[in-house]
């Protein structure tokens, strides 16, 4: 079948997270980029405690959730984490766990750069008879479409598909078939584009989906495609402008 829509990946597909931009916090004789100095300071005003001691419960918390929904594919909801958090921390104010996650949401993102021309490269693709839409995994919703207003990107996506909504997480095959129920289409009637080759590229084609493999964010792409255990990309490219070229031709075929 020939292509009617072309799905994206956000973070570092459609607008580039610099994670490594968080302010510092000490930790011993380290210093690593991270909302925790943030969030410590926010737990202080209710218990007293250190900023490792803090971390420690995070670990816990963070290691627990690795070893049940991660590995099964389910989204962990910041909230929710920072409710758990807070239950592990004893304290009693109700507001505390949506207090930390503003303040880690906000931080996190203050670090995204947005690219002015991604907008027109949507643009072109709905004026070509495409639908557009966004699949990413990401553990809060409002966060995420606050992203994708502030890039321009909003009025030129047919749909918005954020894991925390869904429950899973890419490369489940849920949040997939999710985003295609929304779109009225089929696996082969659609392009999916993203960063990570697990998550975006093998999630994708394990449905049958076109998949593209963007690597302006990738270091060294040639190193991680062959350490990659799974389905190669269809089409690799380092810049987005390739997009309706790909998509345009997949429409006559």
């Amino acid at each position: 079948m020939s292509v009617r829509a072309v799905i994206f990946d956000l973070f570092d597909t459609l607008v580039d997270l610099h994670m490594e931009n968080l302010p510092r916090v000490t930790l011993g004789k380290r210093q690593i980029p991270s909302t925790l100095g943030a969030l410590h300071e926010q737990i202080v005003r209710h218990v007293d405690m250190e900023i490792e001691e803090f971390l420690n419960i995070v670990r816990e918390v963070d290691k627990i959730s690795r070893e049940t929904r991660y590995k099964q594919g389910l989204e962990f909801p910041t909230l929710q984490r920072f409710e758990e958090i807070c239950e592990r921390l004893g304290t009693d104010d109700p507001d505390l766990p949506e207090t930390l996650t503003r303040t880690h949401m906000r931080a996190i993102q203050d670090q995204v750069r947005y690219l002015p021309h991604h907008v027109d490269l949507l643009r072109e693709l709905r004026d070509a008879g495409l639908k557009t839409a966004i699949c990413s995994n990401f553990s809060h919703a409002p966060t995420g479409l606050d992203v994708i207003e502030e890039a321009g990107l909003t009025e030129q996506l047919d749909e918005v598909v954020i894991s925390v909504d869904v429950a899973y997480r890419k490369p489940r095959a849920e949040i997939f078939e999710e985003t295609l129920r929304r779109l009225s289409i089929a696996p082969d009637e659609g392009i999916h584009v993203g960063d990570n080759l697990d998550a975006d590229v093998d999630g994708a084609a394990k449905l049958g989906i076109r998949t593209v493999w963007v690597t302006r964010r990738v270091s060294d792409p040639r190193v991680h495609l062959e350490r990659h255990k799974g389905r190669a990309p269809e089409f690799v490219v380092s810049d987005l402008r390739e997009i309706p070229g790909i998509a345009v031709a997949g429409c006559a075929s």
